[in-house]
């Protein structure tokens, strides 16, 4: 096994007592996977990839969703995206699918494992590991709750009366949820939900099963693993229980595995945290994640629209460190979830974070709120459509549409990977039907749609979906044709004037100038601001430039140079 002294050294870390035992079989799990396989998918970070993030069944019809989804993809998106990110396609209780019943079906409403392992031919997929919890409705969780000796330890069980009050809480709910058993009433740990059931890593047979998880997805169709949840993979009575050493160690570990399997599988952590926190899941470079959500952006993008002035963005994407370049940041606005306030603490003030809740309650969105150590509630997600969180009834369809589409350019221009929720890919808007009907505040960005009617909406020349879908399409085919976006093209944030955001990209073939203009009056630009030529190319409508720029109100251009 290629990491074999990495994962002896990180085993005996986690598991002393049990560590030649967990070597032995997870060198006997690796050489047969690795035995079973023949074509392997290597996924290369590059200006090529970008990724879209839906539902298995966000657009529907009579047919299995997933064949649908593929059918949309092929006829619609084709090659400008080539990565999909199936959110939790598993049979789930709760929680939109983040509450897994059992890791290895595919809810038989989506489709099958022939459906995700044909999809994956034609497109890389990245897949979710929820390992952090598990439903209540699972074999796992009702063999607990009938004594099995199996799992009896794959649970956390904590006194009622223990002090836990310096446990980080991402949610205004208990940690601890009372369950009848033959033993008795037991308190089990439940960070998420009543319905989602955490895990216990302390238990090397529980590893070993959630490693054949993981082995199991990459066989099935899985270029990326996304690790939901997984700072609080660790507990330790006491502590925060998120972000301890043990939970970078297990990810390492991880990481080691899959360095020893055919085939390169990217590690992408979901860590919905302050930005020093979210980027120390990169460990040293080389050995822990290699994409990690990029969640300052979403509120960074906002905040610049609402006031008109990079000067936020610009100061933290100036400061953005890569610490090699075999990682980098998953650059997205808007996901299944909402958009997360805690990671921009320290960069933005309480006064400007205000703003945007007062911004997104206006604009008919939600605000969630999770329960601090002192027992005080703090703002930490906005619900809403990203479209209509950057939405001004003061500005024409025109501008608003420019200005959403601006929001991505600058997600697209920064160094990283970009992502792409479908509902922004096919210009949705808010889904408050769905928060009624659903009674939660993340429905408003989950609606589900019929191919038929959406097919339509996106065909009619002119139309609000029509408009959106096929320009954002149209930036995605440039940007990967260019070899100055890729992950390991140089950047640089320039300082031109406070209402335009300006990037410039490099590398050794090319360099590209992004700049978005965040006011609602036209820009003009002398060339020799960002160029010592009189001229350069402008790639999006493929124009020469001589001398000036002239940017529309929220507009935005790629000027190669």
């Amino acid at each position: 096994m290629k990491k074999e002294i990495s994962v002896e050294k990180r085993l005996k870390k986690l598991y002393p007592e049990s560590s030649e035992y967990l070597l032995k079989k997870i060198k006997e799990k690796v050489n047969k996977f690795n035995d079973s396989i023949e074509n392997t998918n290597s996924y290369e970070l590059n200006e090529n990839k970008s990724i879209l993030i839906t539902y298995g069944d966000s657009i529907k019809d009579e047919s299995h969703s997933l064949n649908v989804l593929e059918k949309f993809m092929e006829e619609f998106v084709g090659d400008s995206i080539n990565t999909v990110h199936i959110l939790p396609f598993f049979p789930y209780s709760s929680d939109d699918g983040f509450s897994v019943v059992d890791y290895k079906k595919v809810n038989p409403d989506l489709g099958t494992w022939e459906d995700i392992k044909n999809f994956s031919k034609h497109y890389y997929l990245m897949f979710d590991a929820v390992v952090n919890h598990i439903s209540s409705q699972s074999d796992w969780f009702k063999g607990f709750l009938r004594n099995d000796p199996k799992y009896d330890d794959y649970f956390i069980t904590v006194d009622k009366n223990t002090d836990l009050s310096s446990v980080t809480r991402p949610r205004a709910l208990p940690l601890l949820t009372k369950f009848d058993t033959p033993e008795g009433e037991k308190y089990v740990w439940t960070t998420f939900s009543e319905d989602q059931i955490d895990l216990n890593y302390k238990n090397p047979e529980l590893l070993l099963d959630i490693i054949n998880v993981l082995l199991f997805y990459v066989k099935n169709g899985a270029s990326l693993l996304r690790l939901d949840a997984i700072g609080y993979i660790w507990k330790e009575v006491g502590t925060s229980c998120i972000h301890l050493e043990q939970t970078h160690e297990l990810i390492k570990l991880f990481k080691d595995i899959f360095d020893s399997i055919k085939g390169q599988v990217i590690i992408i952590t979901e860590t919905n945290v302050p930005h020093k926190e979210n980027v120390s899941y990169f460990g040293n470079g080389e050995d822990e994640a290699q994409m990690v959500y990029n969640f300052s952006l979403p509120p960074l993008v906002l905040n610049a629209y609402q006031i008109n002035s990079s000067k936020h963005i610009s100061k933290w994407a100036s400061g953005l460190e890569y610490p090699s370049d075999k990682t980098t940041f998953f650059n997205f606005l808007a996901s299944h979830d909402g958009i997360g306030l805690m990671p921009v603490k320290g960069i933005l003030s309480d006064v400007e974070i205000d703003n945007l809740i007062k911004k997104v309650e206006k604009n008919n969105g939600k605000v969630s709120y999770k329960t601090n150590s002192d027992g005080t509630q703090s703002p930490y997600e906005m619900n809403i459509n990203y479209f209509d969180a950057l939405y001004d009834e003061r500005d024409s369809i025109k501008e608003n549409i420019n200005k959403f589409l601006g929001a991505y350019f600058i997600a697209f221009s920064l160094r990283g990977i970009p992502g792409i929720y479908i509902h922004s890919l096919i210009g949705s808007r808010n889904w408050a039907q769905g928060v009624k009907e659903l009674g939660y505040n993340r429905a408003i960005n989950r609606e589900k749609l019929n191919y038929e009617n959406l097919k339509k909406e996106i065909e009619k020349k002119g139309s609000f979906r029509n408009q959106i879908f096929y320009s954002m399409k149209h930036l995605l085919e440039i940007r990967k044709n260019h070899k100055a976006f890729s992950p390991k093209s140089g950047q640089e944030i320039l300082s031109i004037c406070d209402q335009v955001f300006a990037i410039k990209r490099f590398c050794e073939e090319e360099t590209i100038v992004a700049i978005a203009n965040l006011s609602k009056e036209e820009v003009t630009i002398n060339l020799n601001e960002i160029s010592n030529d009189n001229s350069a190319t402008e790639i999006i409508k493929g124009k020469e430039i001589k001398n000036k720029i002239s940017i529309e109100p929220y507009g935005y251009t790629w000027v190669k140079i």
